[in-house]
């Protein structure tokens, strides 16, 4: 089954459960309109609701393809670079691009720039705490789906590889979130409180990374 918005054809797919009542629909990184029903939703009713929800699918295709254009080529520190192949043994910046071999390691290069540059905003962020806190040890490493994560009982802050590709301003969000966990555990108005107390504008920089 394909479903036609802006003369663009979409695949979807359609998958029945027993335990569900009611009709989800979502839109797969792969832009794919995948629909979770009831075993007894018939395909004329889901063509229904495609239609009726042709907006809110259509804002989920944005979404997704926005977050495609902001993760192609080179990121790097909030600036983004083309690509160009040269035989050389580091990276060189120049303008918007940055020249590089094609065998170039680019992830162990980002966790090289990444160890001293998290490290001092860490350290700078406990510092500057407004509640005092156990002193954290930082931990990086790629993440799909956290930007990241603290364990409230080693006091290890785990951090996404991937924000270095991004401003340091959210590295500091990020960074502000963890550490309030170690005084809250959890995601209640007290630790977004919290959060706050230490970064004013929190709000913006964590609406802005859902484009991430």
């Amino acid at each position: 089954m394909h479903f036609k918005i802006n003369n663009n054809s979409y695949n979807v797919i359609i998958e029945k459960k027993r335990t569900n009542k009611n009709t989800y629909i979502r839109v797969t990184k792969d832009l794919d309109i995948k629909v979770t029903t009831s075993i007894f939703t018939t395909t004329h009713y889901i063509e229904k609701l495609l239609n009726q929800n042709e907006d809110k699918i259509l804002s989920m295709i944005d979404s997704i393809n926005k977050k495609r254009q902001n993760n192609t080529g080179f990121n790097y520190l909030g600036k983004k670079y083309d690509i160009i192949y040269l035989d050389t043994k580091t990276p060189i910046f120049k303008e918007d691009k940055v020249y590089i071999k094609e065998d170039f390691d680019i992830y162990a290069w980002y966790k090289k720039q990444a160890k001293p540059l998290f490290e001092e905003h860490l350290l700078n962020s406990y510092q500057n705490f407004t509640r005092k806190i156990p002193k954290p040890t930082l931990r990086i490493r790629k993440m799909t789906t956290r930007w990241g994560v603290c364990n409230i009982k080693t006091h290890i802050i785990t951090i996404n590889l991937e924000l270095i590709k991004r401003d340091t301003k959210f590295l500091d969000y990020v960074i502000i979130h963890e550490l309030s966990h170690l005084i809250y555990p959890d995601h209640s108005s007290n630790f977004w409180s919290l959060v706050e107390e230490n970064m004013p504008d929190y709000k913006k920089y964590r609406k802005e990374m859902r484009d991430f």
